[in-house]
């Protein structure tokens, strides 16, 4: 019993991983971020695909997501003021579509969790408006007893992970390449989490512009699946 105590998760870590799911709905399988393009250019292998989501991660959507999210889980965060900056990042209609309406769906659901006051550890009410992704994610997520570094690196790993499914979807990759992929960037999110969690906020910026240019083409696409 002793044993199996030490290995109890935090409730709070449980209610993260719940927002964080690929079955929480806030429709992100629906969204490519680019990758679809890419994609239809040719970025087909497993190495080529990590390159791609390890460069956003790094220098792109993910480093700003990051660096938004890190600010707006700390206590009397302005967070209208980090959804004006997490709109104003947005390169091109389908990413800022991406980061609001996945967002606010995110809101939504997480007010509607809190309202019902659902088991087994109630969350207090709260009516949480829309905001774009990172800001919405951070604002829930400052009730919550974790390091903001912890908060950071979750929310990567989920943006990874559904990069990683819609590629094993669209090239496609097999399930293990899949893996194989999410697992090659773990190191990555994890620096980018360590460095997101005390940066200031002056160091936003993105330079990802292959990812950029890839959402803007995406606008005109003659077939598409995803919406971005």
């Amino acid at each position: 019993m002793a044993w199996a105590a030490r290995w109890v998760m935090p409730t709070d870590l449980l209610t993260l991983l719940q927002w964080l799911s690929p079955a929480f709905p806030t429709g992100a399988f629906a969204y490519a971020h680019g990758l679809e393009v890419a994609i239809t250019d040719g970025t087909r292998s497993p190495d080529q695909i990590t390159r791609w989501i390890a460069d956003v991660i790094a220098h792109g959507a993910g480093r700003s997501d990051a660096l938004l999210l890190s600010h707006a889980v700390r206590p009397g965060a302005d967070h209208a003021a980090l959804d004006d900056l997490a709109r104003a990042m947005a390169p091109s209609r389908e990413r800022l579509t991406e980061a609001v309406d996945q967002g606010t769906a995110f809101a939504r659901t997480v007010s509607s969790m809190t309202a019902r006051n659902l088991p087994p550890r109630a969350l207090p009410p709260r009516v949480l408006p829309p905001r774009a992704l990172p800001v919405a994610v951070g604002q829930a997520a400052s009730t919550l007893s974790l390091p903001p570094e912890t908060v950071i690196a979750m929310y990567l790993h989920s943006f990874a992970a559904n990069l990683a499914t819609i590629a094993t979807r669209f090239v496609p990759l097999g399930q293990t390449d899949g893996q194989q992929v999410l697992a090659a960037l773990h190191p990555t999110i994890t620096a980018q989490a360590a460095w997101a969690a005390t940066a200031n906020l002056s160091a936003l910026g993105s330079f990802s512009l292959g990812a950029d240019i890839a959402s803007m083409r995406h606008e005109t696409l003659d077939v598409r699946i995803f919406r971005t």
